[in-house]
């Protein structure tokens, strides 16, 4: 497939991205995988300041253990300061192409949902490709959620309301756990929320073949990242559901779900897939295509008009889900 032309950027968005420097915007080379890791540690090394929001939220580091065999996980645990519980609770898998991030990778968001809408958030720091490829992330990120499931009263969740939420790579984890939980009888969730979701390994899509070079996650990004997370199986005919959630041919009895995505985004048109299906399968579903949006544009840059409509959509459904104004799946 060759490359084809895709949708203008927004206006606002393009400067930002001007103003980037190259070896910011994580176009994914695998001899880059460690010094990207060594730049987000380090960005990250002052954020639970930012994430206490001037102490409307508290944080607590736990370990828990993982799938059986495997080390125990990290969970980064994000409370209302104010009020009493049982709060609805946000079980959280951070992006990274599967090869990056740690549980404080896209926690701002979070700790906002936490600070004004009053959930209690779990973000679990799975194992990362390619030194742990698949099944242990995913593995990871439903051990971590069968453990949060089991602690809902220590940790001050309502059951009934437990959420699924991730970004990205996280997104993708996040649709693969529903269906995990879902099929192994895990625990019940209420909603899921796939922002930007990575979903497909096969690169078949118009937009998987639309950047190269270009935005923030290009169709050598992908490839890199799907090919460290699966190897050799990487678009054979075995890859797993679990791993790539486009895979998968039963989407019925799934938790609602709200997904997001930018027009210029390498995973938009899998989203949509995604979206689609899940409404044919009867499952309560949300979709926004945001025109304009480079993929992970709100997190880059939650400034932008694009980038604040986006995170005030989300929050809104986010709102609506824990109130009962949304049906579950």
């Amino acid at each position: 497939m060759t490359a084809s032309t895709h949708p203008p950027i927004d206006p606002e968005l393009r400067a930002v991205l001007a103003a980037m420097p190259a070896d910011q915007r994580h176009l994914l080379r695998p001899e880059d995988i460690p010094a990207q890791r060594e730049d987000q540690v380090l960005m990250l090394r002052d954020i639970d300041d930012v994430l206490r929001r001037g102490g409307a939220v508290e944080l607590e580091e736990r370990q828990i253990p993982g799938p059986a065999g495997a080390p125990d996980l990290s969970v980064l645990v994000l409370r209302p300061a104010r009020g009493q519980g049982p709060w609805p609770g946000v079980y959280h898998t951070h992006g990274g192409g599967m090869v990056l991030g740690t549980n404080r990778s896209g926690a701002d968001e979070l700790a906002q949902w936490v600070d004004e809408v009053g959930v209690v958030a779990v973000s679990v720091e799975y194992r990362l490709a390619p030194e742990h490829p698949h099944p242990a992330p995913v593995e990871d990120c439903y051990a971590g959620l069968v453990w949060t499931g089991a602690h809902c009263g220590e940790l001050g969740i309502d059951p009934s309301r437990l959420i699924i939420a991730g970004s990205s790579a996280g997104g993708g984890l996040a649709a693969g756990t529903a269906l995990m939980a879902r099929d192994r009888g895990g625990p019940p969730l209420s909603h899921q929320i796939l922002i930007c979701p990575m979903l497909d390994d096969r690169g078949i899509t118009p937009s998987s073949q639309e950047l190269d070079g270009e935005g923030t996650w290009d169709r050598t990004s992908n490839l890199v990242a799907w090919t460290a997370l699966l190897g050799d199986a990487r678009g054979g005919p075995g890859v797993s559901p679990y791993a790539a959630p486009a895979r998968a041919t039963d989407l019925t009895g799934l938790p609602a779900a709200f997904i997001d995505v930018g027009s210029v985004d390498t995973f938009r048109d899998e989203a949509i897939d995604y979206a689609a299906r899940l409404s044919q399968a009867g499952v309560a579903a949300e979709f926004h295509l945001w025109p304009g949006g480079f993929h992970g544009f709100d997190e880059v840059a939650p400034h932008t008009a694009l980038g604040q409509a986006a995170r005030a959509t989300r929050l809104g459904y986010l709102r609506r889900a824990v109130s009962g104004g949304l049906g579950s799946g």
